[in-house]
């Protein structure tokens, strides 16, 4: 299937390491210009350079996107080496939080700040890109927390909660632009991190450390799902990669949660 995204420039938040980094490489595979974006100066080139290695295409970019300036220096740093957006993929994310006892006024307003608004301030400053190509995508990343929290991090799952409702409320907004507005929540997805910490949780625990071995593990003790599976990077980057192409067109205002069936929900 043509995704119909060869020379789309795709900006991806948070994309140099982790799901991001997924994100980045599956959108430049299908022959989008990728913005590899970091938080700091210099911190997004080696995915970049990587994705270019690959044969795909990918600029590095920067800009502190949890303040107005830091949003304001990414729109510097995208305009020196592209000329228009035409996809955003909100993935920035941080998984920080407290507990009920623990949570204050500050805790719950920085983690909505850090997963909401900096997302909301990123699309703001690209829209006019999208309105003026009459064609876009917007992704909102959020988690299966936002159907399925748990009783630690409140702060960071009422903030990714939110996300499917701003996505529903853009996609209104920008009704019959030719922009689509969707929300993607994955489940657990072995990053490099995750993958590093539960196998040292399978070494404590006396088990081989092999992939198959610790994938079980983590299926058995910490979130099983129908599928059997856990997700890599790449895997959430392809079904992101389907829902910013052409033939989508269709899918609109959408909450896809993409957990093996972890949430255990009908709706």
């Amino acid at each position: 299937m043509d995704l119909g995204l060869n020379d789309r420039v795709a900006l991806v938040t948070g994309s140099w390491r982790g799901t991001g980094a997924g994100i980045a490489r599956a959108l430049a595979a299908e022959g989008a210009v990728v913005l590899v974006h970091s938080l700091e100066s210099d911190g997004a080139d080696e995915v970049a350079t990587s994705i270019v290695a690959a044969g795909g295409r990918a600029h590095a970019v920067a800009g502190d996107i949890r303040t107005d300036e830091g949003t304001a220096e990414l729109v510097a740093s995208v305009r020196a080496v592209a000329e228009r957006i035409d996809i955003i993929v909100n993935n920035y994310g941080v998984a920080d939080g407290t507990t009920w006892p623990e949570s204050t006024a500050r805790s719950w307003h920085t983690s909505y700040d850090t997963n909401v608004v900096s997302a909301v301030r990123v699309t703001d400053a690209f829209l006019d890109d999208l309105r003026r190509g009459g064609w876009g995508r917007i992704v909102f990343v959020s988690t299966v927390g936002a159907t399925r929290p748990g009783d630690r991090l409140p702060e960071y799952y009422a903030a990714k909660g939110a996300l499917p409702s701003v996505t529903v409320s853009l996609a209104k907004h920008l009704a019959g632009t030719g922009i689509t507005v969707n929300c993607v929540s994955p489940g657990l997805i072995a990053t490099a991190e995750m993958v590093e910490r539960f196998t040292e949780q399978a070494r404590r625990r006396g088990l081989a450390t092999d992939w198959p071995t610790v994938e079980r593990m983590i299926l058995d003790t910490a979130m099983p799902n129908p599928s059997g599976r856990v997700a890599f990077p790449d895997d959430i980057g392809r079904f992101v990669a389907f829902v910013c192409s052409e033939p989508a067109w269709h899918l609109d205002g959408a909450h896809l949660r993409i957990d093996g069936g972890a949430a255990d929900a009908v709706t």
